[in-house]
C-alpha cells in the first residue's frame, strides 16, 4: 500500500467515526433516546484517531514533512471531518508520495539511492517499517493498542 493510500484511507476513516460519534451524541444529547452510540461510537472513533496519530507520523517521517505540517496533520483529526480536506491539501502539494522513500533505503545508515543521505535516527525505524510491510502492520497495531489503553487509563477527553 502506498503512503498516499494509506492516508487516503484513514483521513476518511477517521472522518467517518467523527460522524458516528456526532449521530451518537445527537442521540445522547438532543433526543435522549440514548447514550449506547456515544460508548460504541466513541471508542470506534478514539482508536481509528490513534490509527490516524500513527499513520501521520509514518507517512510525515517518510515523505519528509517539516514539523509545521506535521502538526497541521496531526491537529486535523481533532476538528470534526478536517482530515478530508488536510488528506486534499497533502495531495494536491505532492507531500503523499505513490512510493515509501525510505523502502528503497537501507536502515543500516547507508545512502540510499542516488545518494540520497543517510536515514536520521526518525527515519531508521521507519524504514524497517516499510520494509517489512507484514512486521510494520504488526507494530502499528500494537502502537494503537497501547496509545489506546493508555488513552482509555487517562480517562475521558473532557470531564
Amino acid at each position: 500500500m502506498t503512503p498516499r493510500l494509506l492516508f487516503r484511507r484513514l483521513a476518511a476513516a477517521e472522518a467517518v467515526t467523527w460522524s458516528l460519534l456526532l449521530v451518537g451524541m445527537f442521540l445522547k444529547y438532543v433526543t435522549e433516546t440514548t447514550d449506547r452510540a456515544v460508548s460504541v461510537f466513541g471508542m470506534l472513533h478514539g482508536v481509528v484517531f490513534v490509527a490516524f496519530g500513527v499513520t501521520t507520523l509514518v507517512v510525515a517521517i517518510d515523505q519528509r514533512w517539516g514539523a509545521g505540517r506535521t502538526l497541521l496533520g496531526l491537529a486535523s483529526a481533532v476538528p470534526p471531518l478536517a482530515t478530508l480536506p488536510f488528506e486534499r491539501y497533502a495531495d494536491r502539494r505532492g507531500l503523499l508520495g505513490d512510493t515509501w522513500r525510505l523502502r528503497a533505503q537501507g536502515s543500516t545508515g547507508s545512502p540510499g539511492p542516488e545518494g540520497s543521505p543517510a536515514p536520521t535516527t526518525l527515519e531508521r525505524p521507519v524504514a524497517w517499517l516499510v520494509r517489512h510491510p507484514a512486521r510494520g502492520l504488526l507494530t502499528g497495531l500494537a502502537a494503537v493498542v497501547a496509545l489506546t489503553g493508555a488513552a482509555l487509563v487517562a480517562g475521558p477527553p473532557v470531564g
